[in-house]
């Protein structure tokens, strides 16, 4: 794809996904924008054995957007990086298509492995503000990372993952249309085996007060 076709497609995603853009000359000033241009550049050079100089022009991107790409990370069409500080793409890191990543999401590794050290983010998948994928393992496509999560281990399509560690709390055959994927309607695993424990309590106690009338 040319320059000025990729500039047009960048600039088209941002105004589709964040609705505070109301015009295309304030995607020229969006963290996303600048960042993946520079990403663009710097993966060919990487591609081409140039390290230093791709390194160079990553850690320039970084410093004036707060957003750190490797240039080896290998990144498909249409990743959305709303807000964006914080967040760090590892160098094995692979994304897919129409992503979507939040402010301070880490796609690291675990510091173990080699060769293959991170995540590989397949199509469609919405990753919250704060969260950390850690590992060289698949997030299948059309899934959700709630806010603050920490993923260690493989998450299969169309899955919702909550939690320290991450844990599936939703799973379905369904895609998930993109307009839903919100950081907000995510279930809450505690809540709910609180809400539990809460209700075993109120039938023990129910229970007692019984035996002590006898």
């Amino acid at each position: 794809m040319g320059m000025i076709k990729r500039i047009k497609k960048e600039i088209e995603i941002i105004k589709e996904r964040d609705p505070a853009i109301h015009s295309a000359m304030e995607v020229l000033l969006y963290p996303s924008f600048k960042v993946m241009l520079h990403y663009r550049f710097a993966h060919k050079l990487y591609g081409k054995g140039h390290y230093f100089l791709a390194r160079w022009v990553s850690q320039r991107a970084a410093r004036k957007t707060g957003i750190e790409i490797h240039p080896g990370a290998q990144i498909g069409d249409g990743l959305f990086i709303d807000h964006g500080n914080g967040v760090i793409i590892g160098e094995t890191t692979i994304i897919g298509n129409n992503v979507t990543l939040y402010q301070g999401v880490t796609l690291g590794g675990t510091g173990k492995e080699h060769g293959k050290r991170h995540p590989t983010i397949e199509d469609n998948v919405m990753i919250s503000a704060g969260a950390k994928v850690l590992g060289s393992f698949r997030v299948g496509e059309n899934s959700k990372i709630g806010a603050g999560s920490v993923v260690l281990e493989e998450v299969p399509p169309n899955c919702t993952v909550v939690g320290v560690p991450g844990r599936i709390v939703k799973r379905d055959n369904e895609s998930i249309p993109r307009e839903t994927m919100d950081q907000i309607h995510l279930p809450d695993p505690i809540k709910d085996e609180m809400q539990s424990m809460q209700e075993k309590i109120e039938q023990l106690q129910s229970r007692l007060d019984k035996l002590e009338k006898k």
